[in-house]
């Protein structure tokens, strides 16, 4: 049977840098998934932009009776292709500002952890310093 003065805990410097490197890997990886985000939207911007000014200008021309009425069926396409762009722009918007408040999240749990950490070292210390 283990006895139970025989329990360690671990050193609270230790825990805290175990809590300090897994904080710091949560945060690499919500700034990676944020850059990708940032990518994925600015690329998606780009060619919303390209496709919104190729409409504008085949319904001109289709106006203008420049262009056959078989061109109109693009217009259709492209009209689709531009709202799909504007969902998932939206969508993109969404997750950036989600990976804003999980980071804002894990800082208020690491600052909470630091202050609760350094709480309990100033009471050790000053446990401590009450048995001289």
């Amino acid at each position: 049977m283990a006895s139970i003065f025989g329990f360690r805990s671990r050193d609270p410097a230790r825990d805290r840098q175990t809590d300090i490197a897994r904080f710091d890997r949560l945060a690499k990886l919500f700034q990676q998934i944020a850059v990708e985000i940032e990518a994925e939207r600015t690329g998606l911007e780009s060619r919303y932009r390209k496709e919104a000014t190729n409409a504008a200008f085949l319904v001109e021309s289709i106006e203008n009776g420049s262009s056959s009425d078989r061109r109109s069926s693009e217009v259709g396409a492209l009209t689709q292709s531009i709202l799909n762009c504007e969902r998932r722009i939206a969508a993109l918007s969404r997750q950036d500002g989600m990976m804003r408040e999980l980071r804002h999240s894990l800082d208020t749990v690491f600052d909470d952890n630091s202050a609760a950490g350094s709480a309990a070292a100033v009471e050790a210390s000053q446990a401590g310093a009450g048995r001289g």
